[in-house]
């Protein structure tokens, strides 16, 4: 039998009806999916130290299960000594099963070892019904040994939804699991 992941097989039998049921959608194709994942960390300290970007890669690396790429610095900025071509940064982008595997860690181990969790925002969404969540530390990952980091350094997670507004796609991610914040 093929595997699949436990959150993906709850989004096609528990979320999909949900939301045909919420928004009135007519057509399982209408309903809102994740499309991406994309993790990302820029790195301030680059221009002075190469191999901090290299550590970057290495830790999305372990984080997600594929391999991450540095990002390259589109232009040049004087003030942070930053020269087009330099490697400023490290990101990598999630689909598939590789993408709610991801999600599911993370809901489940990584976000309640943040301390004094309380829920993420409710408001960062964009506009377009994508997602950013920044996260300040990388040790609440199980992958990261806590001896072997050189610095503790935080990453964005940015949700790509195929939803076409924020309502749709807040619903789709809290259906999926992630803790938002109660409204008061």
């Amino acid at each position: 039998m093929n595997y699949e992941p436990r959150l993906k097989k709850e989004y096609r039998e528990k979320v999909v009806p949900a939301l045909m049921e919420e928004f009135g959608y007519k057509n399982k194709m209408q309903v809102p999916k994740l499309e991406k994942i994309v993790v990302s960390r820029g790195v301030g300290q680059a221009t002075q130290d190469k191999k901090l970007v290299d550590y970057a890669v290495e830790e999305l690396t372990a984080i997600t299960g594929q391999k991450a790429v540095p990002t390259i610095a589109k232009r040049d900025v004087a003030a942070f000594k930053l020269r087009r071509g330099m490697p400023i940064g490290a990101k990598v982008t999630l689909r598939g099963d590789r993408m709610y595997e991801f999600l599911d860690k993370l809901i489940t181990i990584a976000l309640p070892r943040v301390r004094d969790f309380q829920g993420i925002k409710r408001d960062a969404f964009d506009g377009r019904g994508n997602y950013n969540l920044g996260i300040t530390e990388q040790i609440i990952f199980p992958e990261i040994d806590f001896d072997k980091i050189h610095k503790i350094a935080g990453m964005d997670i940015t949700f790509v939804t195929t939803a076409k507004t924020d309502k749709e796609a807040f619903a789709l991610l809290e259906k999926l699991g992630l803790p938002f914040k109660k409204k008061k």
